[in-house]
C-alpha cells in the first residue's frame, strides 16, 4: 500500500513528484504530501483527501520549487486520514523528512523509548517514529557538512543504523536539510526502484510513477540502502557493501497508464480485456499443444509433482479456484487453494514433490510473497503467475508465467483476472499434456478452439454494455445481492460479488448454488436480487432448479447463460446471453457482464469507482 517517489536533479522536482503521486494514487488516496528541499530548508505541503481535492490545490495556493523533493500518497494503517498523519514526517530537529511505505511493527516500543529521551510526537503514525529514530542516530554521528555522495555518507549511515532497530516492512525516501542535493532510499519487503537519466535520479514504489521521466530503472533488493545525487548514485547491500545494480528498460509508454477517452480506469481496463487475453494466449496456444517455455521445469520435475498448492489473495484467489477445477480434471494432480495470508501460519504438510503456485497481479502482494518464502524455506518448488516481470515474487520464484495484461491501474481488478484465468487454463492444459495425455488429447481440440475465440467473444459481450447498464440501474438500489454458480462458475459468483461490493458498497455474497438452501435462503425476499451464472452445460438442470427455488421466494433473478437458451426465461426476470463456448472457458466470458454490472451500479450510486473507500491496489503490508 501507499506510494512514494523522490526526485533529485537540476530542474524543479516538485511537478515531477506531484505527477508521480498521481500515477501512484491507486496505491492509496487517503492523503498525500511532499517535502521540498531548497538550499538548506525543507518545506512540507500535505493534506488529507485525494491529490486533486487536497495536495494539488494546496500547491496552487502555496507553490513550491526545489531540485530535491520526496512525496507520498497514503493508505492509512496507523492513525486515521488527517493532515497531521499525512506523510512526509519530520524528525525532532525538523531537519530530516521521511516518506514510508510499509509497517513498523515495533513502533510503539520505539516510540516509548524515544519519549523517555524527550521526543515529542505530532502524529499517530509509525512513520514519524522512524523519522525520529533516524534523526537521533544522525545527531549522534555529529556530522560535519561534507560533499554529498561520499562513500560513507553520515545520513546513509544514520538510516542504516536506525533500520537495524526496526521490525517490519519499509520502502523509504529520506532527505536532510544539511545536504541539499541528496536522497537516501532503503527497502525491506516493499518495492522500491531507482530511475535514471543523465543528470537526475528518482526513487519510486513502481515504474508508473516515473515513466514520463525515464524508462531506465534499477530494482532495489531487500536490505539495500541507496544514495542518490544529480550526478550519480550508489547502493550498499547489507554486509556486502557497495554493489553494482542491474538496469532494465521498461517496455511501456506513459499513455499506457492514462485513462484516455474513458471516464474511469476500471472501464478502460474492462474494454482492454480482449487484447489482454489475446496477449496471454499469443505464442502459448499452438495448433496441437500448449507451449509454456518460461516455466523452466523439466519433464521429470513436472511428472514428479504429487500435489499443487495455489496461494493467492482476493481476486487472484478466485482465479485460483477456477484453476483448481481445471488442473485436477485435466492433469489429475490434487490441488488445494490456500489464502496466502493463512498459508505460512498453518504448518500444513507438504513434501518436496509439492509445487506452490503463487498468483499475484503486482508480484508484490505481501501475504503472497510471505507464502512464497515459506514454501522456499520448506524446499518446495515455486511457480509464479505475475503481471510485473521484475517484481519480487517473479524474481524469487523458480519459474514465472507472465500475464501480459499490461499495467492495471483500477483498484478493482478486471483485465488481470481474465488474463489470470486464461493463463491458468493454458497451464492446466500444459500439465495435462505431461501427466494425462490421453484425456487431454480428447478434450484439447474443443478447448483450443474455445480459447482462440475468447477475444472475439469478449468483444461481442462488450457490445451489450448498454443492456447491462440498464439492468444495473434497475437493481442499484438493492441493499444485498447474492451471486450463485456451480462447478467452475462458482468462483465467478465469488468474483462478481467482490466486484459489486468493493466499488458500489452494496453488500454482496457469492455461493455455490446448492448451498443457498443451507442457510442463506433465509435472507432472500423481493428486494434481494440473485444473479445466477447458468450456462447451457451439464450442470444447467441443477442450476435451473436452484434458481427456481430462489424464484419461489419472490426474489428477482438475473441469469447469465448461453445464447439460444430459452429455458432460463421461466426462472429469470432478466437474462444476459453470452456466446456459445465450452464449459471450461465459460467463466472467462461470464465475468465481464458482472464487471460491467458492478461498474454501472457504482457510477449510478455516485461512488468513486477508481478510488473505492478503504481500498488500495497493491497490498504490500500484511
Amino acid at each position: 500500500m501507499c506510494g512514494i517517489i523522490g526526485y533529485v536533479g537540476r530542474k524543479n522536482g516538485v511537478p515531477v513528484v506531484l505527477n508521480g503521486l498521481k500515477m501512484l494514487e491507486y496505491r492509496g488516496y487517503d492523503s498525500a504530501g511532499l517535502a521540498a528541499l531548497s538550499g538548506h530548508t525543507i518545506t512540507i505541503r500535505k493534506r488529507k483527501g485525494t491529490i486533486d481535492s487536497g495536495l494539488a490545490p494546496l500547491l496552487i495556493e502555496d507553490p513550491l520549487a526545489a531540485s530535491v523533493a520526496i512525496g507520498h500518497t497514503r493508505w492509512a494503517t496507523h492513525g486515521p486520514p488527517t493532515d497531521g498523519n499525512s506523510h512526509p514526517h519530520m524528525d525532532l530537529s525538523g531537519r530530516i523528512a521521511v516518506v514510508h511505505n510499509g509497517i513498523i511493527e515495533n513502533h510503539e516500543r520505539l516510540r516509548e523509548r524515544l519519549r523517555q529521551a524527550g521526543h515529542v510526537f505530532r502524529s499517530a503514525t509509525d512513520t514519524e517514529v522512524l523519522a525520529h529514530l533516524i534523526g537521533r542516530h544522525y545527531q549522534s554521528l555529529c556530522p560535519k557538512r561534507s560533499r554529498s555522495g561520499t562513500r560513507r555518507h553520515p545520513l546513509a549511515t544514520a538510516v542504516r543504523q536506525a533500520l537495524k532497530e526496526v521490525t517490519g516492512t519499509y520502502a523509504i525516501a529520506v532527505i536532510c536539510a544539511d545536504y541539499p542535493d541528496l536522497i537516501i532510499g532503503a527497502r525491506r519487503d516493499s518495492p522500491l526502484l531507482i530511475g535514471i537519466t543523465p543528470d537526475e535520479h528518482l526513487l519510486a514504489s513502481d515504474a508508473n510513477a516515473i515513466i514520463s521521466t525515464t524508462n531506465k530503472v534499477a530494482d532495489l533488493e531487500d536490505g539495500d540502502v541507496a544514495t542518490l545525487t544529480p550526478q550519480g548514485f550508489s547502493v550498499e547491500r547489507g554486509l556486502s557493501g557497495k554493489i553494482q545494480v542491474q538496469f532494465r528498460e521498461i517496455p511501456m509508454k506513459s499513455d499506457a497508464v492514462e485513462r484516455g477517452e474513458f471516464p474511469h480506469y476500471m472501464l478502460k481496463e474492462i474494454y482492454e480485456q480482449p487484447c489482454a487475453v489475446s496477449r496471454a494466449l499469443s505464442g502459448r496456444l499452438k495448433e496441437n499443444a500448449v507451449q509454456l517455455d518460461e516455466v523452466r521445469f523439466t519433464n521429470d520435475e513436472i511428472k514428479s509433482i504429487d500435489r499443487i498448492i495455489i496461494t493467492a489473495c482476493g481476486t487472484s484467489r478466485h482465479a485460483a479456484l477456477i484453476a483448481e477445477y481445471l488442473i485436477e480434471e485435466l492433469s489429475q494432480i490434487p490441488v488445494e487453494v490456500e489464502y496466502a495470508s493463512e498459508y505460512r501460519y498453518r504448518n500444513a504438510p507438504a513434501s518436496e514433490r509439492s509445487l506452490l503456485l503463487a498468483i499475484s497481479q503486482s508480484g508484490e502482494t505481501a501475504d503472497t510473497l510471505a507464502a512464497v518464502r515459506e514454501a522456499k524455506r520448506r524446499n518446495l518448488k515455486v511457480l509464479a503467475l505475475c503481471n510485473v516481470p521484475n517484481s519480487t515474487i517473479a524474481r524469487e520464484a523458480d519459474g514465472v508465467i507472465l500475464l501480459k495484461a499490461g499495467p492495471e491501474i483500477g483498484v478493482a481488478s478486471t483485465k488481470a483476472f481474465t488474463s489470470q484465468t486464461a493463463t491458468l487454463t493454458l497451464l492446466a492444459l500444459w500439465l495435462g499434456q505431461q501427466r494425462n495425455p490421453e484425456m487431454v488429447s480428447q478434450k484439447s481440440p474443443a478447448l483450443h478452439k474455445a480459447l482462440s475465440l475468447v477475444p472475439a467473444h469478449l468483444e461481442a459481450i462488450l457490445r451489450q454494455n448498454e443492456l447491462i447498464r440498464k439492468l444495473s440501474v434497475k437493481y442499484a438500489a438493492a441493499r444485498d445481492v447474492y451471486f450463485l454458480g456451480r462447478h467452475v462458475n462458482y468462483p465467478i459468483a465469488l468474483e462478481g460479488a467482490l466486484k459489486l461490493k468493493e466499488i458500489s458498497y452494496i453488500h454482496a455474497e457469492g455461493y455455490p448454488a446448492a448451498e443457498m438452501k443451507h442457510g442463506p435462503i433465509a435472507l432472500l425476499d423481493s428486494t434481494t436480487p440473485v444473479i445466477g451464472i447458468a450456462p447451457a452445460d451439464a450442470m444447467f438442470d441443477k442450476m435451473a432448479s436452484n434458481l427456481q427455488t430462489v424464484k419461489a421466494r419472490g426474489t428477482p433473478v438475473i441469469a447469465i447463460t448461453t445464447e439460444g437458451n430459452r429455458e432460463i426465461q421461466s426462472v429469470a426476470d432478466d437474462v444476459i446471453y453470452l456466446p456459445q463456448t465450452c464449459e471450461a472457458v465459460f467463466p472467462l466470458l461470464a465475468i465481464v457482464p458482472l464487471q460491467l454490472f458492478a461498474y454501472h451500479a457504482a457510477v449510478g450510486r455516485g461512488c468513486d469507482v477508481d478510488k473505492p473507500r478503504n481500498l488500495a491496489k497493491s497490498v504490500t503490508v500484511e
